[in-house]
């Protein structure tokens, strides 16, 4: 056949005709029908009854001493999950990156019939062998997999349902897999989640040995998770260069750049030597990343070798001639200036009328409890939003904010409904209330909703249907009393169009909606730009030359953006007095700027948009789609007003 699509749906039409269950749109997950293709590339016969190809013994003897140190972490964990994982019918198995299986853990009756007799100790599960499923699959991909029934490409494994994760070291390379096989009618749906977290916990256990000569610190945005699986990892050499790090802590730390041997003053707003003479044994101590964001970091590992010498590095020095030398503990933010109170709304510059019309929206939704979605780009202050309406709202309550594109899918359901003590692996022996529990009688936020898997739309959605908790590995439900946020920079219309979110997720959480402005459509940019310097450094002054010429920057990272310019800036600048020479240093060719006046646009053009805003009750979103423009061109129309 010709096209991939035309492979996939040959394949679903096959599967079809066998009577298998297809979902409601007619076909497989992506990933499957993606593998299928593969399948079908490497000549693979759907009907093929041969039996699966099986190393020599001596050379699974070598492949076991060559994975000697994973595969000692991964048998403790087979053992664990045995007992996690209820009801018979089932196998573990742990298989090297090239999918020859090493060792399983099963039950009699599962090796014993139907097509599982396939599976045994040096049988070769790659995917260009054996077809889709879970293991090759899962290595083919580099990604947790589930595969159910007449999903492997292979008719003859189509009683089996497998759920497979690989497994990564310290420098990101896969090492083997994990997999968990039962008969399709025995699956279980935290399955896959087990396996993942069982992976996760192989992974910390692996760069923990290879960083050994290291230090490594634990970073989560709440001090409570530090312990847990979900917490990111990184490991830096005596120099304070990047050596290692998981993939929680890569999605932590989205948008700067997590590499080998990046510096740890590009991650973070300290000096590493500083920070690291403050970290007390077993401690925790706050920091914010290089785009301002607050995250709470402690060491997990710390070989005296490698922790530095408490003293200010002369880079630090040039930059920051009075700082001490001596760790100090983190000063309490100074009280706003009282300049700053006419153009301020519990801290939220609010000199932009769309910004005004969406803290309008806000109050109005809090007082019907409403659900409420906020829109906007990335870095345009969505949390901010979500943080002002918390405190406008008077609820007792705390404010907890979840980050669902930073979430690892198999640890979704753990950070936000708990779990108890000794659930899986890693596990915080006391237990975990959960983030959705941590709300209850206060805010939660639900950022970057539009990251969400859909798997766990499916979770969240059962949630909002009766607001009660049931931690992992628990019997006793709770009810909570939270106020609900979403924000997303994504267009969840099309999200649901395209398949990639749920539609009746959508209603659910967007009773309400208000949508934040890009920093480069908002009237009161001078206003933003100096609040945004006072947060990096309150004595620091910013000329009108110089914000005449940021004012013509695209700002495509909105604040987010502005606030590292502005910090480059400083950096060049001791005396902390930004003129338009220092700006243009850091922003030299003001790359994507802005027309300085509006002659290109026709006043028809300008009075049509504006008419259609004020008909469409100021909703930026439906004004695009009504006169088929995007909300950026509709926000530049508006700020000519």
């Amino acid at each position: 056949m010709g096209s991939n699509e035309e492979r996939a749906l040959a394949h679903a039409m096959a599967v079809r005709s066998r009577g298998a269950a297809l979902p409601p749109g007619g076909l497989p997950p992506p990933e499957i029908l993606d593998s299928w293709v593969r399948c079908s590339r490497a000549g693979l016969d759907l009907a093929s009854s041969r039996p699966i190809h099986v190393v020599e013994s001596a050379d699974l003897t070598r492949r076991r001493e060559e994975a000697e140190v994973v595969r000692r972490l991964a048998l403790a964990e087979l053992e664990t999950l045995t007992h996690q994982i209820a009801g018979s019918n089932f196998m573990l198995a742990f298989a090297d990156p090239e999918g020859v299986l090493l060792d399983l853990y099963a039950d009699n009756r599962f090796l014993t019939s139907g097509s599982a007799s396939d599976l045994i100790t040096g049988s070769l599960w790659a995917e260009s062998r054996a077809g889709t499923n879970g293991l090759g699959t899962a290595l083919a991909t580099g990604r947790s997999v589930a595969v159910n029934g007449l999903e492997h490409f292979l008719f003859k494994y189509g009683d089996i349902s497998c759920t497979a994760a690989p497994i990564r070291d310290a420098y990101g390379q896969v090492v083997g897999a994990l997999d968990a096989s039962s008969y399709f009618e025995s699956r279980q749906r935290h399955t896959q989640a087990l396996v993942q977290m069982s992976c996760t916990y192989i992974e910390k256990q692996l760069l923990l040995y290879q960083m050994r000569e290291r230090l490594v610190l634990a970073l989560h945005p709440r001090a409570e998770f530090l312990g847990t699986l979900s917490a990111g990892l990184l490991a830096f050499d005596a120099d304070g260069a990047l050596r290692a790090f998981n993939a929680r802590a890569r999605d932590l730390l989205s948008g700067l750049d997590v590499s080998p041997g990046t510096p740890f003053e590009q991650l973070f707003d300290a000096p590493y030597e500083l920070f690291v003479a403050g970290l007390h044994s077993g401690g925790e101590r706050r920091v914010r990343d290089a785009l301002g964001s607050e995250l709470v970091a402690s060491c997990v590992q710390a070989p005296a070798r490698s922790v530095p010498r408490p003293a200010l590095p002369r880079a630090a020095r040039a930059v920051a001639p009075s700082a001490p030398t001596a760790p100090v503990a983190e000063p309490a933010p100074a009280p706003a200036p009282a300049a700053r109170s006419s153009r301020l709304v519990a801290d939220f510059v609010a000199d932009d009328a769309a910004v005004r019309a969406a803290l309008d929206t806000v109050a109005a939704a809090l007082r019907l409890n409403a659900p409420l979605l906020i829109l906007g780009e990335t870095g345009t202050g969505k949390e901010l939003l979500a943080r002002h309406a918390h405190r406008a709202s008077g609820r007792a309550g705390s404010f907890v904010a979840v980050n669902c594109g930073a979430l690892p899918a198999e640890l979704f359901e753990a950070e936000l409904f708990g779990y108890v003590g000794g659930a899986f692996t890693g596990a915080r022996r006391e237990g975990s209330a959960g983030l959705i529990a941590s709300a209850d009688g206060g805010t939660l936020l639900l950022d970057e909703i539009g990251e969400l898997p859909l798997t766990m739309q499916a979770a969240l959605l059962r949630l909002l249907d009766d607001w009660r908790v049931r931690p992992i590995g628990g019997t006793a439900a709770r009810r909570v009393d939270v106020q609900l946020l979403a924000a997303t920079h994504v267009d969840l219309e099309q999200a649901v169009r395209e398949r990639r979110f749920r539609a009746d997720l959508l209603h659910r959480l967007a009773t309400v909606r208000v949508e934040l402005p890009p920093l480069r459509a908002r009237s009161d940019f001078a206003a933003v730009a100096r609040c945004v310097l006072e947060e990096v450094r309150r004595d620091a002054t910013l000329s009108d030359a110089a914000i005449a010429w940021l004012a013509r920057h695209d700002w495509s990272g909105n604040m987010r953006e502005l606030r590292a310019v502005l910090t480059r800036a400083l950096l060049a600048c001791p005396s902390g007095a930004l003129d338009a020479a220092e700006v243009q240093r850091v922003l030299p060719l003001a790359a994507g700027a802005l027309p300085e006046t509006r002659s290109a646009l026709a006043r028809g053009a300008f009075e049509r948009v504006v008419d259609e805003f004020e008909r469409c009750g100021r909703s930026v979103s439906r004004t695009s789609r009504s006169l088929g423009i995007s909300r950026t061109t509709v926000y530049r129309y508006l700020r000519q007003r």
